[in-house]
């Protein structure tokens, strides 16, 4: 098991938009940056305070990786809109389809700058669909999740779309396998399984870790700008950091639904 010294940071610490919030902050080695806003359905309401949080804040982090000399992890997000083939690669033109991935890929581009002009070492992790225990109940696999916990019946959105998940674990030992094998430069990975799963797979597979047949209802209400497909070519990961991940999907709706039932 790895052993660090962590420096954590969270709103207690401030607003990251602040500089002061980080320039307060003691010297590392590494940084882990993942703080953001992140709820699609809320960009769309208010471009300003994402583009503040997500783009303002990626850049007061990246002037304390400046002033310590620190490497950096940025946690990025699905950038590419709609694909125009399958499995998306990292060399897929970003285009972003809502304000959150714009807010994104604009912190990104900050990231880009930061490593050619002060030589900051920095891998930017694009995560397509992440999942697990404690994820806030508004996303879709804890609601329904919570649905089930309720005695049903499950109501979604829309059952057709199809997403690529990953357990937050995998994401996990990926973003520790970026540290210590840093370049002089920037460079961008997928984090995936490099399959994709309907909604409506996603409630039957719940359904059947939960032992549960309640009713589905389709409301066939399709998002803004929706998807109808996503998979990560996760090449990359694997050929950099050795990479892959390791827990099935339904072995990880298995933890989420365990930990609501606690």
């Amino acid at each position: 098991m790895e052993r660090h010294d962590v420096i954590p940071v969270s709103r207690a610490t401030g607003d990251i938009a602040d500089p002061q919030t980080v320039a307060r902050l003691d010297p590392a080695d590494h940084v882990f940056h993942l703080a953001a806003r992140t709820f699609v359905p809320d960009s769309w309401g208010d471009h300003t305070g994402f583009l503040g949080t997500n783009v303002l804040g990626t850049a007061n982090v990246l002037a304390y990786c400046k002033r310590v000399s620190a490497s950096m992890t940025f946690v990025s997000a699905y950038v590419y809109g709609k694909p125009l083939r399958l499995p998306i690669g990292e060399n897929t033109p970003p285009r972003p389809n809502n304000p959150y991935a714009l807010s994104k890929f604009l912190a990104e581009q900050l990231c880009e700058f930061a490593a050619q002009s002060d030589g900051t070492p920095i891998t930017i992790v694009r995560p397509f669909n992440i999942y697990g225990p404690e994820q806030p109940g508004r996303f879709l696999i804890p609601t329904i999740v919570r649905q089930v916990a309720a005695g049903g019946p499950i109501r979604v959105m829309d059952l057709a779309p199809r997403r690529d998940y990953l357990h937050v674990d995998d994401l996990v030992s990926l973003l520790m396998a970026t540290v210590g094998s840093v370049q002089p430069e920037s460079r961008v990975v997928n984090a995936g399984s490099g399959e994709s799963h309907s909604v409506s797979e996603i409630v039957d597979l719940v359904q059947e870790v939960a032992g549960t047949s309640y009713p589905v209802v389709d409301e066939g209400r399709a998002r803004p700008s929706e998807i109808d497909d996503v998979r990560a070519d996760t090449t990359l990961a694997r050929g950099l950091f050795g990479w892959a991940p390791r827990i099935a999907l339904r072995d990880g709706l298995q933890t989420v639904v365990t930990d609501r039932s606690q």
